[in-house]
């Protein structure tokens, strides 16, 4: 349940009750109990090729990634892995599908973590040869199922693909490698609808106390897919329920963490860059708003404080939208008027003068910050 509670006069901030589960290790970043819901990616380069792999890491860091995920297709791939992982901050998942002896490689390649299906790796035996590597290499395993490999008698005893079959499904993939004294497992289970998401995660928090990783697979383009994601972690999040998420997006990796800390900035979970704040159009427009803001930004792109910054167009709002934000630019007719936390700091009837006062006011926040 959300705990209200206020800060300073006017402000409320709302925080949410975390559901307990265990704490896993991925390298150097923990999940689960009470620590920050983390944001991961995946790769969409060629394994195999190093060069482009390991930049596309940094780049993915560098917009705020803080676990990546590769796909390991064949022996070659894993023996990438090595080099991948020497040349990189971030903790690194290896994505392995229907070969145990991938999972077994890159467990011994290096990496932070194994997902797997286990339903198909292979068999008991496989499966007992990847529980045995993960332990020796101190490595947790992901279990992942999504809708499209849900078994046939799950499909058929539930009708298709709905959430208690994804349940029933991620629940029989855990017993597969919890029968080996195995237990250091996160576990995920996504549908490519918010909805079903949205149950199938909540039937299976209160059956197990793993960390989940919240995922809408397959969700889409980058905007739609950015909104039926949003939707589902929304709501599960708010619930307490998700301990790292990936926005799975048909757009360039970095969109997704940009989208994944847009969504824990938005439920005040995480805190990371600027939050903007502008105005919608109406008729009382008196400016190119939408130009303004677009400008404003492209600004904000490359900073990393969580700083407050408001682009208001209209008397109406302006000057009490912009009262607590660090920086507000406030534009009418014939006169544009910066402010810092509510007051007037400059003013001038030209954008261009307006556009150099916003970015030394910026440069001079995120200097002392």
């Amino acid at each position: 349940m959300p705990k209200p509670s206020t800060k300073g006069k006017c402000q409320v901030i709302v925080t949410f009750d975390r559901k307990p589960t265990r704490v896993v290790k991925i390298g150097g970043v923990k999940i689960g109990g009470q620590n920050p819901v983390a944001v991961q990616s995946m790769c969409d380069t060629d394994t195999r090729d190093v060069t482009a792999t390991v930049k596309q890491i940094h780049a993915l860091e560098e917009a705020g990634c803080e676990i990546v995920r590769v796909a390991v297709p064949d022996q070659q791939a894993a023996a990438a892995l090595p080099e991948i992982k020497k040349a990189i901050a971030l903790p690194l998942v290896a994505d392995i599908h229907f070969d145990w002896k991938l999972a077994v490689a890159s467990a011994k390649a290096g990496v932070d973590k194994l997902r797997i299906n286990p339903g198909n790796i292979g068999g008991k035996e496989k499966i007992k040869e990847v529980v045995a590597a993960a332990k020796d290499c101190g490595l947790p395993i992901r279990v992942g199922v999504n809708q499209g490999s849900i078994e046939k008698d799950l499909l058929d005893k539930y009708g298709g693909p709905n959430p208690q079959a994804l349940v029933d499904s991620a629940l029989r993939n855990v017993e597969y490698i919890a029968e080996f004294d195995f237990n250091d497992i996160v576990l995920s289970l996504k549908a490519s609808d918010a909805s079903q998401t949205i149950a199938a995660y909540r039937l299976v928090s209160q059956k197990c106390d793993f960390p989940l990783h919240l995922g809408v697979t397959e969700a889409g383009p980058q905007w739609s897919g950015t909104i039926k994601t949003a939707v589902a972690f929304g709501a599960l999040l708010a619930e307490g329920i998700g301990d790292t998420i990936r926005v799975s997006l048909t757009a360039p990796v970095e969109e997704e963490v940009k989208a994944g800390w847009e969504i824990l900035k938005a439920l005040g979970l995480r805190q990371r860059g600027p939050v903007l704040i502008s105005c919608p159009t109406c008729g009382r427009l008196e400016i190119d708003l939408i130009a303004l803001v677009g400008e404003v930004q492209q600004m904000l792109e490359k900073i990393k404080e969580p700083i407050t910054v408001a682009v208001m167009g209209c008397v109406v709002n302006g000057p009490g939208e912009v009262r607590d934000a660090d920086i507000g630019i406030i534009g009418g007719k014939g006169v544009y008027l910066l402010t810092r936390k509510g007051k007037i700091v400059f003013r001038t009837k030209e954008l261009s003068e307006a556009r150099s006062a916003l970015l030394e006011h910026l440069d001079e926040i995120t200097k002392k910050e």
